[in-house]
């Protein structure tokens, strides 16, 4: 792609959840949502085959279609109260309805299916993008006006996308759906605390990032697309084996790890809100989980996959993909736990 043509398309996605997040008028939102929901297309449909533009293709229905029940939702909103912002006072049907197009565009159970299969179908720096910096801007929406929203249809949202990321992640091979599930998943524990105490799912949200960055760019540099793929890591470059593996049981959540702090700082404002069955019901999903991220840690680093090289060992050749980025974020995202206290 023409590098002017990518400088464009980059600086529209970075600018349109910034547009969002900066706004308190919901039309100069919706257009935030818009700008990175077009400028994400073209990147996802860069490689000519037909997996990538299907997947593109049911990003932008089901994103169209978020986008229309929300503008639904604000000119409803407008025309009941004469407001281009979300009031106390707004119909409790046109607030389910913005929640609805949220969910959809942030993924969240039962509007996940197109997920996976999104991911599955576009490279894994896209995919990158599309699990990470695209949940910006409808989450800080969320977090603007959770007040007026259901409680309870926040928490059977939260603890059906919990569920189904969890399960569903059990049964994949291909790590761009177990990333997807994965994020799946994490929405839910982010949804699940926002009637408590919203600023635990901002601080969620970074720690996903921070977690899911190295992630994607071990798996980008190596090409790894699948678990057989990642299962000759050992005679490719071995010193991604503990650092594949530290990461993975972080995401799962395995303490003392960074992604243990959010699951324990929300679990423990549950149970201060006497909410123990969700609370308990999230600490078993969360073992479902780190079940399937240990299962992946085992089918690469503790088994020796059959190889039909000759050559067994590769680590001799030069590796000539250098990364300054990976180890700065691999501390992030394994080593953060001592400073809870401060991030709390």
């Amino acid at each position: 792609m023409n590098p002017t043509t990518l400088t464009i398309i980059y600086f529209t996605i970075m600018t349109g959840p910034i547009i969002t997040m900066l706004s308190s008028n919901l039309f100069l939102m919706w257009i935030g949502l818009e700008m990175n929901l077009l400028a994400l297309i073209p990147l996802m449909n860069n490689s000519p085959n037909p997996r990538s533009t299907e997947a593109a293709t049911k990003y932008f229905l089901t994103q169209a279609t978020a986008s229309m029940i929300l503008l639904f939702s604000i000119l409803m909103n407008f025309k009941q109260l004469g407001l281009w912002t979300f009031q106390p006072e707004t119909d409790s049907t046109i607030m389910a309805a913005t929640f609805i197009s949220l969910a959809i565009k942030l993924g969240l159970a039962p509007f996940h299916s197109w997920l996976p299969e999104v991911t599955q179908g576009i490279k894994l720096n896209v995919g990158l993008v599309l699990l990470t910096w695209q949940k910006i801007a409808p989450l800080s929406i969320l977090f603007q006006f959770y007040t007026l929203i259901n409680p309870t249809l926040l928490i059977l949202s939260a603890v059906t996308s919990v569920l189904i990321g969890a399960w569903n992640g059990l049964n994949q091979t291909q790590t761009r759906k177990i990333l997807a599930y994965s994020s799946i998943a994490h929405m839910g524990w982010m949804v699940s605390i926002l009637p408590y105490n919203p600023s635990l799912t901002i601080l969620n949200l970074l720690i996903y990032i921070a977690m899911t960055i190295p992630m994607f760019f071990v798996f980008h540099m190596h090409s790894f697309t699948s678990i057989t793929s990642m299962s000759l890591m050992w005679n490719k470059m071995p010193m991604a084996l503990p650092m594949i593996s530290l990461i993975l049981l972080s995401t799962g959540g395995l303490p003392p790890l960074t992604g243990f702090l959010p699951k324990w700082i929300i679990i423990t404002e549950l149970m201060k809100n006497n909410n123990l069955s969700l609370a308990t019901l999230m600490a078993m999903t969360a073992l479902i989980n780190l079940f399937f991220y240990t299962r992946l840690i085992f089918s690469t680093s503790l088994t020796t996959f059959p190889s039909n090289n000759n050559s067994k060992m590769y680590t001799h050749q030069n590796y000539k993909k250098n990364n300054n980025i990976l180890p700065p974020m691999m501390i992030a995202s394994t080593l953060m736990l001592p400073l809870s206290p401060l991030l709390l």
